[in-house]
């Protein structure tokens, strides 16, 4: 018999060889944040992270627990009251803060003072002993919600917990002054209402007073 004949293996040539299909390289898709902010002016100066806005004191008590503290109720055109304590039972009587006309420091992470959670700061202007201190007070015709700024800075509020992590009110204090006429100013650019102009100002405070 005849041995069977081994079948021989085809040599797959170049044709026959199976065509491996190439893999297109996926770009990559990044997905971008809505609503991203705008990228930050690396030449602003600290003050133009400080969100500034005119309050109405709308209530306020004196602290029970606290001999500087009042408690205030501010509208600041939210909505709904700002809940703020300021120290300044030494230098005004309660009467003097109803339904008074304020700046408001806004961006600032709330805090408690003496167990009332204050979430603002009232700006006030005062000397260096600080046995003297006064409002900064909003131009006539300012309402509640009204946006301070500086003159000829661009503001770009940071959030409060910017404010607070990059210690921005910190960097501003010593650049924050009482300037002629007693208008309130910040590196000299004064305190002015967005829209109108017009300054803020701290009746009876020296040029040179710290504002805080």
């Amino acid at each position: 018999e005849e041995a069977p004949k081994k079948k021989k293996k085809k040599d797959k040539g170049d044709g026959e060889k199976k065509e491996k299909k190439e893999k297109k390289p996926q770009q990559s898709r990044e997905k971008k944040p809505k609503n991203a902010p705008a990228a930050e002016d690396p030449n602003a100066p600290p003050g133009a992270k400080l969100e500034i806005i005119v309050g109405k004191i709308t209530k306020v008590w004196e602290h029970p627990d606290s001999e500087k503290l009042f408690c205030e109720h501010i509208d600041i055109g939210e909505g709904e009251d700002r809940q703020i304590a300021s120290g300044l039972r030494a230098f005004y009587k309660l009467a003097d803060l109803e339904n008074r006309m304020v700046c408001v420091l806004a961006n600032l992470k709330g805090k408690g003072l003496g167990g009332f959670k204050s979430t603002g700061m009232v700006l006030c202007a005062s000397n260096d002993a600080h046995d003297a201190v006064v409002f900064v007070d909003p131009p006539a015709g300012a309402q509640p919600g009204d946006k301070v700024v500086f003159e000829g800075i661009a503001n770009t509020p940071a959030s409060a917990a910017q404010v607070q992590k990059k210690k921005v009110l910190e960097a501003c204090f010593p650049d924050l002054s009482v300037g002629e006429g007693g208008v309130a100013t910040y590196q000299g650019a004064k305190f002015v209402v967005e829209g109108s102009g017009e300054t803020c100002t701290a009746p009876g405070a020296e040029a040179g007073w710290h504002v805080s």
